[in-house]
């Protein structure tokens, strides 16, 4: 369905989720339900997506305990393995 990451840029940590532009209602529905900025739509490279973004306080006061308490080593372990080392190179 799409692409995100975690990750930063040296200073702020950042979640980022990256989809076709025919989701745009699911990122209306991200961004009621859990804030955050959306970007877009792009059109680059013979792609048209969106981007959301949470970072900094936002990231931490919100985002971070969700995904604390909904992602795991057993749901997907690459993911939690990028999780645990933006939180630890951001000290979240």
């Amino acid at each position: 369905m799409g692409e995100g990451h975690f990750g930063g840029d040296g200073r702020v940590p950042q979640v980022t989720l990256r989809m076709h532009v025919r989701h745009e209602r699911l990122f209306h529905w991200i961004l009621r339900r859990f804030g955050g900025r959306l970007y877009g739509p792009y059109h680059h490279g013979g792609r048209d997506y969106y981007q959301w973004m949470a970072r900094g306080s936002h990231l931490r006061q919100v985002v971070v305990p969700l995904l604390d308490g909904a992602l795991s080593p057993e749901l997907d372990a690459y993911a939690w393995a990028r999780y645990l080392a933006m939180k630890q190179r951001y000290r979240l």
